[in-house]
């Protein structure tokens, strides 16, 4: 695996259109929601550079009782006193190493133990009814869990239905996405990455339970 990068091109085509929301303006609470998919994404995408470690350490200033807000806190401190070089280090021994890192972060291989399985060929069936392709030169499979967290954050910010973030959260993230965070919390070479775990499986949570509402 070598760090291409993950991002997913949204094309709006009519089928796509047809499923979101006719709606202008996307609550606050939406695009907070966008906001938390697109943070998981660029920190596991590639390993952050010391801009974008600047950055989230201003998440340190995040007040507030719930699991979520204090993950948040927890990953802006850690941010604060990383150093981008051992961040980078950390990155390509938890998901790169030699011929592959301590974690495999890919759908198929937590849903079959196999990367390139039918759980892929499923999500490529839906991103392509859906409109998403991925970016020219991107040799990875559509089910790492960055681009899976970018599809989700366009999803979100571009209005679409609870009805579908349910159906491709459920789809393609719901049976593998809090075992991921849970492996990344407890791996060997966790550091920095650790607080990144903490923050995917308190922002799950929120999900499972956001996601399980009628609205």
């Amino acid at each position: 695996m070598n760090e291409s990068n993950m991002q997913i091109h949204l094309q709006q085509n009519e089928s796509f259109t047809e499923m979101t929301a006719p709606v202008a303006v996307v609550s606050p609470e939406q695009l907070q929601r966008s906001s938390a998919y697109n943070l998981l994404a660029s920190l596991l995408r590639a390993a952050p550079d010391k801009a974008l470690l600047q950055q989230v350490a201003e998440l340190a200033t995040v007040e507030s009782a719930d699991d979520l807000a204090t993950a948040l806190s927890m990953l802006g401190m850690s941010a604060g006193h990383a150093d981008a070089g051992m961040v980078d280090d950390e990155y390509h021994a938890l998901f790169i190493g030699l011929g592959r890192g301590e974690l495999v972060p890919f759908g198929a291989w937590y849903q079959t133990g196999f990367l390139m399985e039918r759980p892929l060929s499923a999500l490529r069936d839906d991103l392509k009814a859906l409109g998403f392709e991925r970016d020219e030169g991107v040799s990875e499979p559509e089910d790492h869990v960055a681009a899976l967290c970018e599809v989700m954050a366009m999803l979100i910010a571009d209005g679409a239905t609870h009805a579908l973030q349910t159906e491709f959260f459920n789809r393609h993230l719901e049976s593998w996405f809090e075992r991921f965070f849970t492996d990344l919390v407890n791996a060997n070479h966790a550091d920095f990455y650790l607080s990144v775990g903490r923050l995917g499986l308190a922002f799950t949570h929120f999900e499972k339970q956001y996601l399980a509402m009628q609205v």
